[in-house]
């Protein structure tokens, strides 16, 4: 028998009580001061959320893998952070990844049985080929569901970097993972539903995690995306608007300098602000291993000297 009562997530919450029984607008008020704690529950962890970073990133420059692994809305939550990093950082969709109990179709319609079983979590990291150069993370609201259990407990086994997001203290996963980022939200507006205070926790700290490593991969220049894909007309005009921010020049520069660059936003801002050819701009980019600040500092000091 699962023993509910123990899990922080399952627990009755004595401000929503009465929820169906108030005005509308009293309920949206409850509901809103139940959401204000979530911040203040993330920020307790920010020192675990940037241990985390600086063990991600590493591995990730190295050439390994991140894996989010979870069910139900943890699932989903995973796979959305995941799907999102491509078009903003210009990452291989084979970087970042999201696994959800029950596969593909459990995206779309709920599968909540497939969560059950441990082997499919382990089963689902193998058929990826998971290594000790990449990195599990593993999304549970309540810290014991078992197909993330299963699939930390397999990725720790072979010594890939386990981390755990959960919103119970000493949760099961967090006893297989090297960090554990516990956002301890409270009980829920309605009790055990783990996608309001819960998921909401789990999106802020995925954004917190999947930026922060991009910074740390030097996918960020001041707080401009600055490996972002031209994939549609909007992102075509907001490269365009990062080079002529980035290189301090107009948008005619920003246009040419793209054209010549194959649209790679990073060695066009590189081009436009020092005038340089996109070979030039390539190999500084390369022996800066990616960083614009230091491609420019770079460049500066040479010219300087």
């Amino acid at each position: 028998m699962i023993e509910l009562e123990k899990l922080h997530t399952e627990k009755s919450n004595p401000a929503s009580e009465q929820i169906d029984t108030v005005s509308t607008l009293e309920m949206t008020r409850i509901i809103n001061n139940e959401d204000k704690k979530v911040a203040q529950a993330i920020e307790c962890i920010l020192p675990q959320i940037a241990a985390a970073i600086d063990l991600t990133a590493p591995a990730l420059r190295a050439g390994g893998r991140l894996f989010y692994i979870g069910a139900g809305t943890s699932g989903r939550l995973g796979i959305l952070d995941a799907v999102e990093c491509p078009p903003t950082y210009g990452t291989d969709p084979q970087t970042i990844q999201g696994l959800i109990a029950g596969g593909y179709n459990a995206m779309f319609r709920a599968k909540e049985g497939s969560e059950d079983a441990k082997e499919l979590g382990e089963f689902d990291l193998k058929a990826n080929n998971l290594t000790n150069s990449d990195v599990v993370i593993g999304l549970s609201a309540s810290g014991r569901t078992p197909y993330v259990l299963g699939g930390l407990a397999y990725a720790s086994s072979i010594g890939a970097v386990t981390i755990s997001i959960d919103c119970s203290p000493d949760s099961s996963i967090s006893h297989y993972a090297q960090i554990d980022l516990c956002a301890l939200v409270g009980p829920e507006v309605i009790t055990g539903s783990t996608r309001m205070k819960a998921g909401t926790a789990q999106k802020m700290i995925l954004n917190m995690l999947s930026t922060g490593i991009m910074i740390k991969l030097g996918k960020v220049y001041g707080n401009l995306m600055v490996d972002v894909k031209s994939s549609n007309e909007k992102l075509k005009e907001r490269a365009l608007r990062i080079v002529m921010k980035a290189a301090g020049c107009n948008r005619e520069t920003a246009i040419a300098a793209l054209s010549k660059t194959n649209n790679n936003t990073k060695e066009a801002i590189i081009a436009a602000a020092l005038d340089i050819s996109k070979q030039e701009a390539s190999s500084l980019l390369t022996a800066c291993n990616g960083y614009v600040y230091l491609a420019l500092q770079k460049k500066k000091r040479l010219h300087h000297d």
